[in-house]
């Protein structure tokens, strides 16, 4: 199996575009490709008109900042950010100047004289960021550059990271495995699968339409129900499956054909015997399961009567209760494609 098989993307310039998917699906090799650091078996990498596959790294001018930081610990902050323009041979004023911008853009200013152990992880992807845009790269790469964080730190610096792209007005490619990450920072998302690319779209998109039910599954948490498609009205299609019918939206789907369809959580609704759901939605009768407390949201299961298990998300789940129904927005139904 290729690492990156038949991947064809278009990325924006000035976009803040992200490889999204699991370990080992191919997205760190597709930027160590853009980076030159792997070669390409067949294909063409552009930066514009200008074809740069065939270049060494060094000349791509590409910034990299590593999972792992990569800074220098033999070198002060300020040489290594200067280590790319000095590379460069760039004039000792213009490679002042450069690195105090660098610094002062990372919220770094007067660090300059201070050694890597004396800062902490977060400061220490600063200075990467810092010394990859020092040199003003066509294209800023970023892999998995916040998974060695703390949860709270990796929020802060995903949030820095959005700013400096917008503040510079550069093109990211960008790669991670985290969905909130890559939800809440990203212009348009790549989601990769085993070396392919399953779907590419703006994130409001990739979570409310996915187009597979992978990416349904992976960015998110989702009900996936299979079952087979019995009849269709204009865009809507019912499909029947052991515990019912439930009623989607979709293009595609003809009656006897295979179909999966998607469920988020948040768009379910419990009801208790005798309550009626709202306007226009539609219900499946089951019983309430395991309910686990999160703080801010309850995580409950709803068990159908073929054993189908529904995961629910609200505020609080509901009294306990042996009978419940769950409601669901047909609207807010997706058919992913075929199990």
């Amino acid at each position: 199996m290729n690492a990156v098989d038949r991947v064809s993307l278009a990325v924006r310039d000035g976009e803040f575009f992200t490889l999204l998917g699991p370990s080992g699906c191919g997205k760190t090799t597709l930027l160590r490709m853009v980076a030159g650091f792997c070669e390409l078996d067949t294909g063409r990498i552009l930066f514009g008109e200008t074809r740069i596959d065939t270049l060494p790294p060094h000349r791509r001018n590409t910034g990299m900042v590593f999972q792992n930081y990569a800074v220098f610990p033999h070198l002060t902050v300020g040489d290594n950010v200067a280590y790319g323009l000095r590379a460069r041979k760039a004039k000792a004023g213009d490679i002042r100047v450069r690195v105090a911008r660098a610094l002062e853009l990372v919220q770094l200013p007067g660090y300059a004289e201070r050694w890597p152990h004396q800062l902490s992880g977060g400061q220490l992807q600063r200075v990467a960021i810092a010394r990859a845009v020092a040199i003003e790269p066509d294209v800023l790469l970023l892999d998995e550059p916040l998974s060695n964080l703390d949860a709270k730190l990796r929020v802060d610096m995903r949030g820095e990271i959005r700013r400096l792209q917008r503040l510079l007005g550069i093109t990211v490619l960008y790669v991670t495995h985290d969905q909130e990450e890559a939800l809440a920072i990203s212009d348009r998302i790549a989601v990769m699968r085993a070396g392919r690319v399953e779907q590419v779209a703006e994130p409001r998109a990739i979570y409310e339409r996915p187009q597979t039910p992978f990416v349904a599954s992976f960015v998110g948490t989702t009900n996936l129900i299979e079952g087979v498609v019995t009849g269709r009205d204009g865009e809507w299609v019912e499909l029947a499956f052991a515990g019912g019918v439930i009623r989607a939206m979709s293009r595609s789907g003809a009656p006897g054909d295979k179909a999966t369809v998607s469920l988020r959580p948040e768009a379910l609704r419990a009801l208790l015997p005798g309550e009626a759901a709202p306007r226009g939605w539609a219900m499946l009768g089951g019983k309430l399961g395991m309910v686990e407390y999160l703080g801010p949201v309850t995580r409950f299961a709803v068990l159908l009567a073929d054993g189908t298990t529904l995961h629910l998300m609200a505020l609080a789940p509901p009294v306990a209760a042996e009978e419940v129904s769950v409601a669901y927005d047909p609207r807010s139904v997706v058919a992913v494609g075929a199990p």
